[in-house]
């Protein structure tokens, strides 16, 4: 199987090589907001909407900053991938064999798309280099969500809950490290700025997205994987090191 895998019903903005977000970095960035209600308890950026004074002054992420951004976006976009590739692999034989989750599927398979559309947007519009590592990552996930689909619906809704358990801890972490910046930024009385405010939205919705696909696969025999433990464990871990490696290559 060659390293190089393009799914065939990505659409072309999906299916962005590494090379062309190089050349594309410039005009790639949509600007629009997706505005959705944050889970009981967490709060929305205060800046949003508050009848509190404007702040006065403005300031540029720290360095820091700055390197967290890139690793989170660049892990976010490579993981993005994964996902479609792995939903990808598995719907043929879980469509053939089960096909009332032929839907199911599909509704997954469109919500990974949409949110690797969304990273290859950001990756580009804050010229954030994709991971050296993106062909391995390719066929590491067609390899993964093909023979979890081959050994039936059960291990293929296991790899779904595994992969998902680290996913969503990931972007969790992502989300307050973010609101911890939004609320240092407006105790300083910096203004904080559409484009963070706007990030931290995006990666909250896309979160709930990958939770939702977690539940999806408990409701539908995750647990009645054979052998369960030992399959998501390694999932698990296998996603825990490829995040690592992608903060770093």
């Amino acid at each position: 199987m060659a390293l190089f895998i393009r799914p065939s019903h990505l659409s072309s903005a999906t299916r962005l090589s590494p090379r062309a977000f190089q050349l594309h970095a410039r005009n790639a960035f949509s600007s629009s907001t997706v505005h959705y209600a944050s889970p009981p308890g967490e709060p929305e950026p205060a800046n949003i909407q508050s009848d509190a004074p404007k702040p006065q002054r403005s300031k540029p992420l720290t360095a820091s900053q700055q390197q967290f951004l890139d690793k989170a976006l660049r892990v976010n976009h490579a993981g993005e991938l994964a996902a479609t590739l792995i939903y990808t692999a598995q719907t043929p034989p879980i469509a053939k064999a089960h096909p009332h989750l032929r839907p199911l599927m599909k509704h997954m398979y469109d919500q990974e798309a949409g949110h690797f559309k969304t990273f290859n947007h950001l990756l580009a519009h804050h010229r954030i280099r994709p991971t050296a590592m993106y062909p391995v990552w390719q066929a590491a996930a067609t390899v993964l969500g093909w023979s979890t689909a081959v050994m039936g619906r059960e291990a293929a809704m296991a790899c779904t809950e595994a992969v998902e358990t680290e996913i969503g801890d990931h972007y969790n972490e992502q989300v307050r490290v973010l609101l911890r910046w939004i609320q240092d930024m407006e105790d300083r009385g910096e203004e904080v700025g559409e484009e963070l405010s706007s990030l931290v939205k995006e990666v909250k919705k896309i979160r709930d997205e990958e939770l939702e696909h977690l539940d999806h696969a408990v409701e539908n025999d995750a647990k009645q994987a054979n052998p369960y433990d030992l399959l998501t464990g390694v999932i698990r871990a296998g996603c825990r090191g490829a995040i690592w490696v992608t903060e770093k290559v």
